[in-house]
This record gives structure tokens, sequence and C-alpha cells, in this order.
């Protein structure tokens, strides 16, 4: 019993921490972030409801939705070198039923409709 009761506190640290991490993350994003997020809020994007900086699991994807399910990251210059740890990211949202597509930061800047088009079609909605 003490073993199970430890794991839940460490459990609810750990959810607690993600969760302050995510809020931090939505505080602090990046301009691509930003710029991607003005195109899927509000339902501008298939009239998908869109979750930014949010908690699955043991990580926190950059974009939701969780009608479609659906996690997009933006990759910018903090993930150079840590192409084995997105791998990882992205096997577990996976193993969980979930769609995960990539971005990079330069797309999302220069390419913003081209994004958007390929996120729509990973979606199974229109623009």
């Amino acid at each position: 019993m003490r073993v199970t009761a430890r794991r839940e506190t460490e459990t609810a640290s750990n959810a607690t921490h993600l969760t302050s991490r995510a809020r931090r993350l939505r505080r602090d994003s990046t301009i691509p972030e930003r710029v991607f997020w003005g195109r899927l809020r509000a339902g501008r994007l298939g009239a998908l409801k869109w979750r930014r900086q949010y908690v699955i699991g043991a990580y926190v994807v950059d974009f939701y939705c969780a009608r479609v399910g659906l996690a997009i990251e933006v990759d910018g210059v903090t993930h150079v070198g840590r192409e084995e740890k997105d791998a990882e990211r992205t096997r577990y949202l996976r193993q969980r039923g979930l769609k995960v597509s990539r971005v990079t930061d330069d797309d999302v800047l220069r390419n913003l409709d081209s994004v958007a088009a390929s996120v729509a079609v990973a979606a199974g909605t229109d623009l």
C-alpha cells in the first residue's frame, strides 16, 4: 500500500509540474508558435477546436485537437540534436492512438498556407 501511495504522489507531482510547464510554454511561446496559433485558434482551421501547449501523458505538445486526435509539433532550433527524443515523443503519442504532425519554424514563417493545408489534410478537414 505504501508503494501505491508513493506512486500516486509522484504521478500527481509530475502532473502538476507538467501543467506548470505548459502554462510557462504558453506564456513564452516562440514567434512561429504564435503565428501558427493565430491560424488555428477560434475554429479558423476546419472549425476545429485546438489546444495550445497541451499535456498528454508525460509530454506537452505544441498544439492538440482532441476531436481528430492530432498533435502538432513546431520544431525549431531547440530541436536540433534532439531527434531521438523527438522520435521517442512521437512513438509515445502514436502508441496512444494519436496522429502526429511535425512542422518546422521556417515552414510556419515562410509557408503558413501550405502548413495549414497539410494540417487540414492530416485532420481530415477542409480549410
